[in-house]
């Protein structure tokens, strides 16, 4: 059976072999069409409306790409065939666990995307291709490379510090949202990626050459740059506060059940929220009248940890949000928080190898004589990241009343719950 070619808007010709054209052509495969990538961005750019789908296939591009560079070089570790084919298999079905508007739903402590790939890829009829052409033990070898927990030389190529799927989603991001935040080199990054031998660990690995540094640095400063401007947007964490909100109180309610969520296309999950458990809230987002923003701060300004079980303690925050709320003189579910969850901006750790062919690790400990992408990595982060309230009409609260209430703890938020007012009257 020939490779079919599947036209791409950002990478042209992506060529697809036969085994991946079978995964593609699987049900679980087909529902990622209708998923999209950037969650409810749409609502702020228009054309964000691309989906997990073609995002998959251009992961498994560059893994073809990547494996490709590698065979070329003839290195003395480079992957056998059959290894190789498991990667790109990896690359196509990395995410095809998630939920219907992107990440969301893991804000409000659903099961990790991952985890909800291992029954899809495990069993039914992708677990029947990937057995029958790659053997018996294949799914449960993807599903390790999926985790990050492989052994595999090539695991960085799947999740690590400089994975396909950074690049891709970096750059297919930017493209679709019509922004330059995404420009990275992705040539150069590719054409800087080698297997080497650990010096600490002893076991081959991806690493990447010096060369290749500069490189790195755009991927940091784009992925900054998307974060900022795209990711968490004011309108588009506005927008994901209200989702996560509608969906947190169907499943409270019982109008939802957690176990069936990452069966739902997009879509398909608002319309069944119509049908079972219809709200104003519900109303606004599908009519894109979006809560305004009445209080923001930047992560920079708050404590270290301040804030963070907006991040974590999703029963807490609605609590909370319910007594703002009705202190301000607004209904329930009418005011809510908004602190996105902790990510590394970065994540370095990754071996370089040295103009004069020795490796050495790029931790989060930096280098010195270059430019310290780590701590350059948290100074970005902390003003990419914003605490923020949002609410269905303009009302005033003070700001010291809410970075009071952030630098808190989770269990002094619980006291001062039970206490009586949580804004000062002044």
């Amino acid at each position: 059976m020939p490779f079919e070619i599947i036209r791409d808007p950002l990478w042209n010709n992506i060529r697809v072999d036969p085994l991946a054209l079978r995964l593609v052509d699987s049900r679980p495969f087909q529902r990622l069409r209708y998923v999209r990538q950037l969650g409810l961005a749409y609502l702020v750019y228009p054309g964000a409306s691309h989906s997990r789908f073609e995002h998959a296939l251009g992961a498994y591009h560059l893994a073809r790409r990547a494996l490709a560079l590698f065979e070329e070089r003839e290195l003395a570790s480079r992957p056998d065939a059959e290894e190789s084919r498991i990667v790109r298999c990896a690359a196509l079905l990395h995410d095809i666990g998630h939920y219907p508007f992107s990440h969301a739903l893991e804000e409000i402590g659903a099961l990790h995307h991952e985890e909800v790939a291992r029954p899809l890829i495990t069993g039914g009829e992708v677990a029947e291709v990937l057995r029958e052409a790659l053997g018996a033990d294949a799914p449960e070898r993807i599903m390790a490379l999926i985790r990050g927990t492989s052994t595999s030389p090539l695991q960085g190529l799947i999740s690590g510090s400089l994975d396909l799927d950074k690049i891709e989603y970096l750059k297919r991001d930017a493209f679709m949202c019509g922004v330059n935040y995404g420009d990275i080199d992705v040539d150069r990054l590719l054409d800087s990626l080698t297997i080497v031998t650990d010096p600490e660990r002893g076991r081959h690995v991806v690493g990447i050459s010096e060369k290749g540094l500069s490189a790195l640095e755009s991927l940091l400063f784009a992925k900054y740059q998307m974060y900022r401007n795209v990711y968490w947007h004011h309108a588009v964490r506005s927008a994901t506060a209200m989702y996560k909100r509608l969906v947190d109180g169907a499943l409270r309610a019982g109008s939802l059940g957690a176990e069936t969520l990452a069966a739902f296309t997009d879509e398909g999950l608002l319309h069944e929220l119509a049908q079972r458990a219809p709200t104003p809230l519900l109303a606004a987002l599908r009519e894109r009248r979006l809560y305004k923003r009445v209080f923001e701060c930047p992560a920079a300004e708050l404590p270290p940890g301040g804030g963070e079980w907006i991040a974590d303690d999703r029963a807490l925050v609605v609590a909370v949000e319910d007594r703002l709320a009705a202190e301000l003189g607004l209904g329930a579910g009418e005011l809510l928080l908004d602190y996105p969850t902790k990510t590394q901006m970065l994540g370095l750790d990754i071996p370089v190898v040295r103009r004069d062919g020795t490796v050495r690790r790029l931790t989060a400990a930096g280098w010195e004589g270059a430019v310290n992408l780590p701590k350059l990595s948290e100074e970005l982060y902390g003003s990419a990241r914003w605490l923020r309230v949002f609410a269905c009409r303009r009302v005033s609260i003070e700001k010291r009343a809410v970075v009071r209430l952030a630098e808190m703890s989770g269990d002094e938020v619980r006291t001062a719950l039970q206490a009586g007012a949580l804004l000062e009257r002044r």
